[in-house]
């Protein structure tokens, strides 16, 4: 099967969730969240589009062999929905990936999503511009200490009072600087969003509570008027659904890494045959079963019994 043809069935997935009014906005945004993932690796197995790094061991030099894709992911209120996967090819790094499959998402679902959430592998002028000229926003990790967007607002933080908010056991400190300018490369002003968040553990073992504390610091193209200070760091924080529910999920239950046949072509019509099944499954779940029975019980359980059912369709009568 042609990729393409497993790309337009995931977008007609999408059109017909899209139709039904399926796809809630999340902080009040559609969000387009772009991460990368490794597939698999050997030592011994290898395939003309295998990626090469040496892997210093203690019996000497080892030549490793690996692949690396790059995922999109909608990051919806109710449930996310995969869209596309880039294998990244040999020679070239993940953002470079990520430019292909921005392209194709960009063109197939011009009018999906708001606001683009990435790593700060991606705090790149050059990506930021594909997303703004296409009228998107963007809301990128910043984590670099050697850059001046990040010195200058280092400096600005202590002139500024902190807005605290609690939320059950976690408190945030957050920091707000719009109108920065250092970042020449980009040409416009961007906006940077710094949380500090504490919160109280309790250790299995021991019992006793310690403090555990984060500092998180984002850039974005929005406005504090288009997103609050909170909007900002729920946004930001909502990068982790794309390894929650989407790529952990689909290596821990359904195999994802697991090559059946080494090609690059053969990896990835089978990533985007799992989207496409994985989308279809979390719609069922989502659209066609009462909450009460839903929370009754996990997404596993669901899987299981449909898969029973291809042995005994008389297992598909989900009980009441």
């Amino acid at each position: 099967m042609e990729l393409d043809m497993i790309r337009s069935l995931i977008r007609n997935t999408y059109s017909r969730l899209k139709r039904n009014k399926a796809l809630k906005r999340t902080h009040g945004f559609h969000v387009l969240i772009v991460d990368g993932h490794e597939s698999s690796s050997s030592y011994l197995r290898c395939c003309p589009g295998c990626l090469k790094r040496v892997i210093h061991t203690r019996e000497g030099d080892r030549i490793q062999y690996y692949h690396r894709n790059v995922v999109a992911m909608l990051s919806g209120r109710d449930f996310p929905l995969l869209l596309d996967v880039e294998e990244q090819r040999q020679g070239e790094d993940e953002v470079s990936a990520a430019f292909r499959l921005m392209g194709r998402v960009l063109k197939n679902y011009p009018r999906a999503f708001d606001v683009v959430v990435v790593d700060g592998l991606y705090l790149r002028a050059d990506f930021f511009e594909l997303v703004l000229a296409h009228g998107k926003h963007i809301v990128a990790v910043l984590k670099d200490e050697r850059r001046d967007l990040m010195e200058d607002v280092r400096g600005l933080f202590p002139l500024e009072r902190p807005l605290i908010e609690r939320r059950g056991n976690t408190q945030r400190m957050m920091w707000d600087i719009e109108g920065c300018s250092s970042w020449e490369s980009l040409g416009r002003e961007v906006r940077v969003v710094r949380s500090v968040e504490s919160r109280t553990v309790r250790r299995q073992l021991s019992g006793k509570t310690e403090q555990q504390s984060s500092e998180w610091m984002w850039t974005t193209t929005l406005s504090p008027k288009q997103a609050s200070t909170q909007a900002i760091v729920s946004l930001g924080h909502d990068r982790w659904l794309i390894e929650n529910k989407a790529i952990n999920e689909m290596v821990t239950y359904w195999h994802a890494d697991h090559v059946y046949r080494h090609h690059p072509i053969a990896i990835c019509a089978f990533w985007l045959t799992l989207m496409l099944v994985l989308n279809l499954f979390r719609a069922f779940i989502y659209l066609n079963i009462k909450p009460q029975l839903r929370h009754r019980h996990s997404n596993l359980y669901f899987a299981r019994l449909i898969s029973s059912g291809l042995y005994d369709d008389t297992l598909l009568k989900i009980p009441p």
